[in-house]
């Protein structure tokens, strides 16, 4: 009897231990996430190397792959000294899912908009406008650290919304 109680309670114990983990770790993931916003709303990337690994990839919306810190880093600070300068991100919603105890991927619905009434116009000559959009973000733990390993970001379409399969799914 006495060692049936001892293995429930180291159970009942470990499972208690793993949540608290599982919060600390969800805590530091979205604190990198914070990160991330913050580099854009200040425009300045020299602080990427707090958040994501060195053979971090990024694909931005429109396809462009960077590969590396140094690409990511570089081609951020780029755009963020031309065409995002006053552009403001606001991070909407987070879920994140761990794959394994060192790797999560996290899905971030983010809210993006100008801060200046006159903002420049993008590449294509279009005046930017508030933007929602929907990035993947996949972490990993390295030396006890959460970092961004890779990520990609879409645009929502609001107008596809209506014929999304899964909206439409039969609920059983």
């Amino acid at each position: 009897m006495k060692k049936i109680l001892t293995t429930t309670l180291l159970v009942l114990m470990s499972g208690h231990l793993f949540a608290q983990t599982r919060t600390a770790d969800e805590s530091a993931i979205h604190k990198q996430i914070d990160a991330m916003i913050y580099s854009w709303n200040h425009h300045k990337y020299d602080d990427l190397k707090n958040y994501t690994t060195e053979d971090t990839d990024w694909v931005n919306v429109v396809g462009m792959w960077w590969k590396g810190r140094k690409q990511s880093q570089y081609a951020h600070q780029v755009y963020h000294n031309t065409i995002f300068k006053t552009s403001v991100m606001e991070k909407k919603e987070v879920a994140i899912r761990f794959t394994t105890k060192d790797v999560a991927i996290a899905h971030v619905v983010l809210h993006s908009y100008d801060s200046d009434p006159h903002p420049a116009p993008l590449p294509d000559g279009k005046k930017p406008g508030p933007t929602d959009g929907l990035a993947t973000l996949v972490f990993v733990k390295q030396n006890g650290k959460w970092l961004l390993d890779a990520g990609e970001n879409v645009l929502i379409d609001k107008g596809a919304e209506p014929f999304d399969p899964v909206k439409q799914m039969p609920k059983h």
